[in-house]
């Protein structure tokens, strides 16, 4: 059977105003045209929905029973097919889920989480711990906001810049390489640490160094910058991190840091989302926030 939705907005006038021709009048249409529709909509129901008595009609047992489920259908019906309202934050009720890099949640996700919470109090965050292989939670809707160092390569995966990192090398107070000026060489020698969430025991430094003839020992592998952090400040290992994300982890620390003696761009930082939220108010309020918070992270001076 084919149902002609049309129907459920005449019924929901019909029950609400309890006439053929209040309802004809509510929906600016003529009796005729109403008393056909509430004919068309027995039939589908099987029941009278208005029955006569006297000079006045009243609704059927069924009618009354319908009749709060009816009129909640068309109000969503209207909210889903009409012009987005105004987002009003304060009245927002939403889980987000944002899957960043660990040392940009450690730097970053206190102040955006206060943001959010002082903004739109109903507003959940859900900070997740980015997986040791890429997955399709971006696409599926899992994952509502993403960081990344690359631009991605699906046409429906959104990113957006939010900043440029420079590398730097941090290690533990008095060690070696604070007595003189580091060369290239020096830096080279020592024994270094990679941070990687695959535990690969190289990165692009290693081909860089490797371009100018020379090669490093790269004796560990972490899973977060912060057990990185730890490991350099308890050894004599090495770590080359970005710095923005990383000050403040290695301010509170304690930790020495270098500058890289290895010419290197700049680490990009990427915001990314999928398209379907490109139109999403709450989506919208949320990236703006996320990219205000960043931001603010890469404009402080260095320390």
């Amino acid at each position: 059977m084919q149902l002609d939705l049309n129907l459920l907005t005449a019924l929901d006038a019909l029950l609400e105003e309890g006439s053929v021709a209040g309802a004809a009048a509510r929906l600016h249409v003529t009796s005729p045209a109403m008393s056909r529709s509430l004919g068309r909509i027995r039939k589908a129901t099987g029941d009278q929905i208005l029955v006569r008595t006297g000079r006045s009609m009243v609704p059927t047992i069924r009618a009354l029973a319908m009749r709060a489920e009816v009129h909640a259908l068309v109000q969503q019906a209207h909210h889903l097919l009409s012009a987005e309202q105004e987002l009003d934050l304060a009245a927002l009720d939403r889980v987000f889920t944002v899957r960043w890099h660990d040392a940009l949640t450690a730097a970053c996700g206190t102040a955006l989480t206060t943001a959010v919470h002082h903004q739109a109090p109903g507003v959940r965050l859900r900070l997740s711990a980015e997986p040791g292989t890429d997955g399709p939670e971006l696409r599926r809707g899992e994952i509502d906001l993403e960081s990344s160092s690359s631009r991605p390569t699906l046409p429906d995966i959104r990113h957006r810049l939010v900043g440029r990192d420079r590398l730097v090398v941090a290690v533990r107070p008095g060690h070696p390489l604070t007595e003189t000026p580091m060369s290239l060489e020096r830096y080279a020698a020592a024994e270094h640490l990679t941070v990687s969430r695959r535990g690969s025991l190289r990165d692009p430094i290693d081909e860089a160094l490797t371009k100018r003839g020379l090669d490093r020992r790269v004796v560990a592998a972490g899973p977060t910058a912060a057990f990185a952090l730890q490991l350099a400040l308890g050894s004599d290992l090495v770590v080359t991190l970005p710095d923005a994300v990383t000050r403040a982890a290695r301010y509170q620390l304690g930790l020495t840091t270098l500058a890289l003696p290895l010419p290197l761009p700049d680490v990009p930082l990427y915001l990314l989302w999928h398209q379907r939220y490109d139109d999403d108010r709450a989506h919208i309020w949320l990236r703006e926030l996320a990219t205000e918070t960043v931001q603010a992270l890469f404009a402080r001076p260095n320390t």
